[in-house]
């Protein structure tokens, strides 16, 4: 067997198209949805983020601000960015790009932020909302996994998921997502981490593999079984002597090896990447058009 190869590119671009619709029916009513990215210091990898987001939303017509500050700027001042944006009727949406500088409280800046805004689910309201059912934004990655799903056609509705790694921004968030008790989700999830003893007793026995803890290849061909679906969330540079940088990037799943088990797998990059910044966007739109509804599923 090998997998089919689940196109992060073009799901996004489908996300995108329905997208352009909602955007041209603000623009009827002369909305044009408006985001804003704190973004502090100077991190490669933040820069990088930062500008496909901006790439992204100009490419729509969403009008995108970076609200830059140096590394130096102290706490007080980037909250006092944070909350101009939150009086600014032009930004429907505010992210603020992490990681912080060191001295800096990064719970006291998300705090910050208007949940009515939070369109990166940062925000301690949103992400309790979100645990209840209550209507509100996804966070961008996970939802954009449970985009991949179910647009691939392999949902995860009363399948077991077996998510890899528990941070705030994925592994959490995720579960809680794909447990709900609505169409798109409604599945038994298992959370694996650092201090799951036999990580590969657990991911034999998934339907699907959710790989999100930062660490290259790490999910192995004979940790998972014939036809097991797989999304893999990291992005780790490793050498790569062929490369103008000397790298490259690989997931936390050892891609050649697992495709010939798997029926399905998201590649990296190309696989998670796109989705993320797609679903912002989404987010963003939504915020423009007044911010969830409990009409709205999640698919």
């Amino acid at each position: 067997m090998t997998a089919e190869i689940i196109d992060g590119e073009a799901i996004a671009g489908q996300v995108r198209g329905e997208l352009g619709a909602r955007i041209e029916s603000l623009g009827a009513r002369g909305v044009t949805p408006g985001l804003a990215v704190v973004l502090v210091g100077e991190l490669p990898a933040s820069e990088t983020y930062v500008r496909l987001k901006v790439r992204d939303a100009g490419e729509l017509g969403i009008d995108a601000e970076v609200v830059r500050l140096p590394e130096t700027a102290s706490q007080d001042e980037i909250i006092a960015a944070v909350r101009r944006v939150n009086d600014d009727p032009r930004r429907h949406g505010l992210i603020v790009q992490l990681p912080l500088p060191d001295h800096v409280d990064e719970e006291a800046v998300i705090a910050a932020i208007d949940p009515a805004k939070d369109v990166d689910c940062a925000h301690a309201e949103t992400q309790g909302r979100m645990l209840r059912g209550l209507p509100a934004y996804l966070p961008a990655t996970p939802h954009g996994v449970q985009q991949l799903l179910v647009r691939s056609g392999h949902p995860p509705d009363g399948r077991h998921v077996v998510v890899c790694g528990r941070s705030n921004l994925v592994g959490k968030p995720l579960a809680l997502l794909l447990m709900q008790k609505r169409p798109g989700a409604n599945a038994t999830v298992t959370v694996c981490h650092t201090g799951t003893p036999d990580l590969g007793e657990f991911t034999r026995e998934a339907d699907i593999v959710v790989a999100a803890m930062g660490s290259a290849r790490s999910i192995t061909a004979g940790m998972v079984r014939e036809g097991v679906v797989v999304i893999d969330v990291g992005t780790n540079s490793v050498p790569d002597a062929s490369k103008k940088s000397g790298q490259r990037l690989v997931g936390d799943v050892d891609f050649e090896a697992v495709r010939e088990k798997a029926a399905a797998i998201t590649p990296v990059p190309g696989g998670v990447g796109p989705m993320t910044r797609a679903m912002l966007l989404w987010n963003t739109v939504l915020a423009a058009e007044g911010g969830p509804r409990a009409e709205q599923a999640i698919v």
